[in-house]
C-alpha cells in the first residue's frame, strides 16, 4: 500500500481531541501519515467547534489556510460547527465531505476506502496525558449552550472497550488518563435502566472498575455537573485509589436568579453544600469551574453574589467566559444584554479573584507532599515542571529525563503561578504521600 499524507487540526474541546486521536489511527491503519511542515497533504481533516461565534470563525480560517498551503489536497470537516451549519462548510475551499452525525463517521470513511476503524486509540499525539471518551450527547437544555442541537442524544461506550483503552494506554507509558466526555455524569443513562436483580452501571461504578487496574498511574475526570455529585459519586471519589482529588463542577453563576435563566438544575446553595460534602470525605480536594460574566439582565449585585459564591467555594481554579449569543438560543434573545465594557470590567474583576483563590490553595499545600506528572524543563537550568494530583502546576529539581515519569516532592514555596518544591526520592516518599496525599480524609 502506498504511503499517502494526512494533516489534522483539532479546535475545541476535550472531546473533540480524543476523535481527532481516533481518526488519526485509523488513518495510519490504511496507510497514511502525518504530513511533515514542509509536505503537502492528500487529505486534510478539521474537528471543528461552534461554542462560541469566535470558533466559528476560527474553524473557517483553518479550513481557508489548509486548502491555500495543501494545494490539490481533500479536507474532510467534522464536529460541531459541521454539524450546525453544514452548507456553509461544504462551500469552503478544497471541502468533500462534512460530517454532520460522528456516528456515521465510519462509514462515510468506507466510502472513501478508509475502512477498519478501531474502538479506541492506543496513544494521544504530543501529550504526556491521554483522554478517553466515555459518553457523548446531552440531553440539558441550559438557555445559553447550543451543544444539545449539535451533539444530541446520549451514547455511552462499553465499560469493557473502556477498560481495554486505559489499559492500552498504560501499557504504552502514559500515567495519566483524563475521563472525558459531552455531559460525563450521564454516563450510563442510556445504556443502564433499573430492571428487577440488576444495579444499573454508571460513572461511580465505571471510576470503581477502572481504578482496579495496576500500576503507577493516575486518572483524573474532566467535568461533572452538581447535580451528579450525589452520595453514590461521593463515595466512589473517595473509593478511587487512582482518581485524583480534582473535580470540575461547572457553577456558571453564583447568583439564584441567574442560574434560574440559564435553566441550572442547581441552587448556589445546593453548589455549595455538594462541595462541602465532597470535603468532609477526600482530604483538601481541589475544585475548579466554569464561570460565565455578563449573562444577559446580570445586575451589579448579581455579579456580586457570583463573586461571594466563588469565593466560600474556593475554587483552585476559575475558567471565565465572556457571555457570547448563540444563535438558536433562548439567552441570545433575552432583553437587557450586558455591554461589552461592563463585561470586560467584570471580567478583570474575576480574574483578580481567581488569581487569589488560586494562591490561597496553593498555600494549603506547604509542607505537603506531593506526586508530581513532569511535563517539560522549566525556564530555570536543573528545574522541571509539571501537575500534582490536584492539578496544582509544580517545578521541582530535576532533569529531561523526567519528563513523563512520576516525581516526588515537597512543597516548600508559592507564587502566584505555580508551587515551588523540594525533590523526594520515591522510596522516602511513599508514607508521606500516603499519609498527606490520600483521598480519605484525616
Amino acid at each position: 500500500m502506498s504511503e499517502k499524507l494526512c494533516r489534522l487540526v483539532t479546535l475545541g474541546c476535550k472531546v473533540n481531541q480524543y476523535e481527532t486521536q481516533l481518526v488519526l489511527e485509523t488513518l495510519e491503519r490504511n496507510g497514511f501519515r502525518e504530513a511533515l511542515d514542509d509536505e503537502t497533504a492528500d487529505l486534510c481533516v478539521v474537528n471543528t467547534c461552534t461554542v462560541t461565534s469566535n470558533a466559528d470563525s476560527r474553524s473557517r480560517q483553518v479550513i481557508r489556510q489548509l486548502a491555500k498551503h495543501n494545494p490539490g489536497t481533500r479536507t474532510l470537516v467534522m464536529g460541531c460547527y459541521a454539524t450546525r451549519d453544514s452548507s456553509a462548510v461544504a462551500r469552503l475551499p478544497s471541502v468533500f465531505e462534512v460530517v454532520t452525525d460522528k456516528r456515521e463517521l465510519p462509514d462515510i470513511l468506507a466510502r472513501h476506502g478508509i475502512v477498519d476503524m478501531p474502538t479506541g486509540i492506543s496513544r494521544f499525539e504530543g501529550r504526556r496525558r491521554a483522554y478517553v471518551k466515555v459518553q457523548d450527547g446531552c440531553i440539558l437544555r441550559c438557555t445559553y449552550c447550543i451543544i444539545p442541537q449539535v451533539r444530541p442524544g446520549l451514547r455511552s461506550r462499553s465499560p469493557d472497550d473502556i477498560e481495554a483503552e486505559v489499559r492500552r494506554l498504560i501499557d504504552n507509558g502514559y500515567r495519566e488518563i483524563i475521563i472525558t466526555g459531552v455531559h460525563v455524569g450521564h454516563y450510563g443513562v442510556d445504556t443502564s435502566r433499573r430492571r428487577l436483580g440488576q444495579t444499573p452501571f454508571r460513572l461511580p461504578h465505571l471510576l470503581q472498575r477502572l481504578d482496579k487496574i495496576s500500576g503507577n498511574w493516575r486518572m483524573r475526570l474532566s467535568s461533572i455537573e452538581a447535580a451528579e455529585v450525589d452520595d453514590n459519586f461521593i463515595a466512589a471519589a473517595a473509593d478511587c485509589e487512582h482518581l485524583c482529588p480534582q473535580f470540575h463542577p461547572a457553577l456558571q453563576s453564583g447568583s439564584n436568579a441567574v442560574l434560574s435563566r440559564m435553566r441550572r438544575r442547581y441552587t448556589v446553595e445546593s453548589f455549595l453544600d455538594k462541595l462541602e460534602k465532597m470535603r468532609d470525605v477526600l482530604d483538601n480536594p481541589a475544585f475548579a469551574t466554569d464561570v460565565i460574566v455578563g449573562f444577559p439582565g446580570e445586575t451589579d449585585a448579581e455579579f456580586e453574589e457570583t463573586m461571594e459564591t466563588c469565593r466560600r467555594a474556593g475554587f483552585m481554579k476559575i475558567h471565565l467566559f465572556p457571555f457570547s449569543p448563540r444563535a438558536e438560543t433562548p439567552a441570545a434573545t433575552y432583553p437587557d444584554q450586558i455591554h461589552g465594557t461592563v463585561r470586560q470590567t467584570r471580567m478583570t474583576r474575576m480574574e483578580e479573584l481567581e488569581r487569589d483563590l488560586a494562591e490561597q490553595y496553593y498555600r494549603s499545600l506547604l509542607g505537603r507532599s506531593l506526586e508530581v506528572m513532569v511535563e517539560s524543563e522549566s525556564t530555570r537550568a536543573g528545574w522541571v515542571c509539571g501537575t500534582d494530583r490536584s492539578y496544582v502546576p509544580v517545578e521541582l529539581p530535576g532533569t529531561s529525563d523526567d519528563i513523563g515519569q512520576m516525581c516526588y516532592g515537597r512543597a516548600t514555596r508559592t507564587t502566584r503561578h505555580y508551587l515551588e518544591a523540594e525533590r523526594v526520592d520515591d522510596g522516602q516518599e511513599a508514607g508521606g504521600l500516603m499519609e498527606t496525599v490520600s483521598y480519605l480524609h484525616r
